[in-house]
């Protein structure tokens, strides 16, 4: 995955500063009769699980359910591949590579954040001021290719006039990244919130954020064998009901969202105040208008090699399976 070393003991330092996101891979049941179906619902460092618990939103749900947390959207649909999930919550780009890499799943719903939850972080002593000053450089993208980081930084690339065979890049996943980052073995790191604002609070500096480059959108997808057993499909809709009603809570109640978050993740509450202030969290229905930008990212990915194929988005979306009201 990378050719970046360092120590258990670094791992353990980061972790202890308060990054502590390797949540248990699957959570407890919730279970109730036997007979009840059963959603493994897909999370990204505990962010989608958070809301819930904080909201209580999916108390006396008609199902069962357990969370299988992953620290990026590279690992997460992985699983929904070998069909480990049943949904998954990640960024626009990552939901692109995922169809490209023959992933069986349908966009279902839209979730909308902010844009400067992401961006290019540097060292505090670092010599980069700009963007143009990467050029001869490395930068670290985390998750993997097709990353939500990796269409930032190419982006940011762009505006400055610089091209990407200027820059080395790298992928790391977000907790190695994280620890290479605190012990100054990365110089320039690409990367999304929980990690990022993480980064910023211990110095790091921001080169260039998200805004204006990417979309801030964020999208749940079901697996296709997922939505074809009838009692799945039927659950998958009822917890998208219950997502809204998370969002909505959310919203109302910023800082027992905030509480919530840091006790899940043990971040700090101050980390875990920024973060869910910019974090996805209402869901709603996928809109035309969500159709079209996402099919923006997927052209001008494929243009830049990003992706090695055109995504066509509305081949890949089920926007009549949930119909609540926006």
């Amino acid at each position: 995955m990378s050719d970046l070393f360092f120590s258990k003991a670094s791992r353990r330092n980061w972790l202890k500063q308060g990054a502590a996101l390797s949540l248990a891979a699957t959570g407890p049941l919730r279970a109730w009769a036997q007979s009840q179906t059963v959603l493994v619902l897909g999370d990204q460092a505990g962010g989608l699980r958070a809301l819930f618990e904080a909201s209580k939103a999916l108390e006396g749900a008609p199902f069962a359910y357990r969370w299988a947390n992953f620290q990026g959207a590279a690992p997460l649909f992985e699983a929904q591949r070998s069909a480990a999930v049943d949904t998954a919550v990640a960024g626009d780009l990552p939901v692109l590579a995922a169809a490209v890499g023959r992933t069986p799943l349908k966009i279902v719903a839209t979730r909308v954040g902010k844009a400067d939850a992401l961006g290019i972080v540097v060292q505090p002593d670092s010599p980069l001021r700009k963007v143009a000053d990467l050029r001869g450089k490395t930068a670290i993208v985390s998750s993997a290719r097709g990353s939500i980081s990796q269409y930032q930084l190419y982006g940011a690339l762009e505006e400055a006039g610089v091209r990407r065979d200027e820059v080395t890049v790298k992928f790391v996943l977000p907790t190695d990244a994280a620890a290479a980052f605190a012990s100054k073995q990365i110089d320039a790191w690409a990367v999304f919130d929980p990690y990022y604002t993480i980064a910023l609070q211990q110095g790091g500096r921001i080169l260039r954020d998200g805004r204006g480059i990417n979309t801030a959108l964020g999208f749940i997808t079901a697996s296709e064998p997922s939505l074809a057993d009838p009692a799945k499909r039927a659950a998958i809709v009822q917890f998208l009901d219950r997502l809204a009603r998370a969002g909505e809570w959310a919203l109302a109640n910023p800082e027992a969202y905030a509480q919530a978050y840091s006790q899940l993740t043990r971040l700090p509450i101050e980390s875990a105040r920024i973060i869910t202030a910019r974090a996805s969290v209402t869901g709603r229905p996928v809109s035309e208008a969500d159709i079209a930008a996402l099919q923006t990212v997927a052209d001008r990915s494929a243009r830049d090699g990003i992706l090695p194929v055109r995504v066509d988005v509305r081949a890949i979306t089920d926007a009549q399976l949930w119909r609540r009201p926006a």
